[in-house]
């Protein structure tokens, strides 16, 4: 039996909280990592957000690949086997109602749960966010609730809950790609290139170059379709103290929403590094300084500021429209799009100009969720 005053954790660390800190530490790049393990990228995937354990032959890969020995991982999982568990056992017999209402990747079991399942459901959502108590959880996650700035539009509201998952998947998926530290000076230098991605058509042909430019730069670009809740278009955050992540939903489903909200997140990478952002809605009016930045930033990537006057003269006529996008080296959805936003011509005109997909074709592309 416990004494009264022994002190009962409410958190525990999961391997991949080593395996994470370990390639940091010594410069040890995912694919590198990935190669000695016998399920690849989605071994790693899984060992680091906890879903998969360490197996006698991930053991010795992670030796070989870290450090260590393969005594030394075994050991770390049983250790985190049993201090998951303990956390279980508290938060089932405390808050186990609590712990339902938070949302997590996966299936949810249909019709009333068994004791069984509620335990495991808990289970899931301790080993996801990686906290031990709700107050662990409303310390951390609470927090970054508190100090986000979102971005809505008023035809609607995010779900807190559900929009806290997508960022906890994107943190996720974020540590699957290798970045060099950060620096905006080298970001800014590469936004002429990025700007003439949108040029490209097929978002499987443009996707792989975005993401190397951005993580030539130190910020990961993670593709992650929002949850039923969540009507996130990006999100911007710092994931490590050299790491920038930028979120992105494919939200809207045409190029010029989807390239305004790469520019928009940029932008917050580059003037607000600090802060957590998720936006809602391109086409919502900014509501503070930080926003109207990110806004004014988005729009002189796709207008530049020596051809604002022209712009303002441009006509609703797809020669103009197509022959001026080419010359400013951006697809004319994105011109299209800007013209709509600034009133020059009706939400409803020239929209055959812009690029529309479907969420089957871009399916294979976005980030696997846990």
């Amino acid at each position: 039996m416990r004494e009264a005053h022994e002190f009962i954790p409410d958190w525990f660390s999961k391997p991949g909280d080593s395996i994470r800190a370990l390639m940091q530490r010594r410069g040890v790049g995912p694919e590198d990592v990935a190669v000695r393990l016998s399920g690849g990228m989605a071994s790693l995937r899984g060992l680091l957000d906890g879903s998969q354990p360490i197996q006698a032959d991930d053991a010795s890969a992670l030796a070989a690949s870290l450090g260590g020995t393969a005594t030394f991982w075994l050991k770390r999982q049983e250790n985190y086997d049993g201090a998951l568990e303990r956390a279980v056992d508290r938060a089932f017999a405390t808050d186990a109602d609590d712990w339902l209402l938070i949302p997590v990747p996966g299936a949810k079991p249909r019709g009333r749960m068994s004791e069984d399942t509620r335990r495991s459901e808990v289970r899931r959502r301790l080993a996801f966010f990686n906290v031990g108590t709700i107050a662990a959880w409303e310390t951390r996650y609470g927090r970054i609730r508190s100090e986000t700035l979102f971005r809505t539009s008023q035809a609607f509201s995010s779900d807190d809950h559900a929009v806290l998952m997508w960022l906890r998947e994107g943190e996720l998926s974020a540590d699957m790609v290798s970045t060099r530290p950060l620096h905006v000076d080298n970001l800014l230098d590469r936004m002429e290139a990025i700007r003439k991605l949108s040029l490209i058509r097929r978002p499987e042909l443009f996707l792989p170059k975005l993401k190397s430019l951005c993580a030539e730069v130190g910020v990961a670009v993670v593709l992650q379709r929002a949850p039923q809740g969540c009507r996130a278009s990006g999100a911007s955050r710092m994931v490590a103290s050299d790491k920038a992540m930028i979120l992105l939903s494919f939200r809207g489903l045409s190029d010029d929403r989807f390239w305004f909200t790469v520019f928009h997140e940029l932008g917050h990478v580059v003037l607000h590094r600090a802060q957590t952002f998720v936006d809602s809605d391109i086409d919502a009016e900014a509501q503070d300084d930080t926003e109207r930045e990110a806004n004014d930033f988005a729009s002189r990537c796709i207008i530049p500021e020596r051809r604002e006057d022209e712009f303002e003269r441009l006509y609703a006529a797809k020669d103009a429209v197509v022959r001026f996008s080419v010359s400013t080296g951006v697809a004319p959805g994105l011109t299209v799009g800007q013209m709509q936003h600034r009133r020059m011509i009706r939400p409803d005109q020239m929209n055959f100009l812009k690029r529309h997909w479907r969420w089957d074709d871009l399916a294979a592309l976005f980030d696997q969720p846990r």
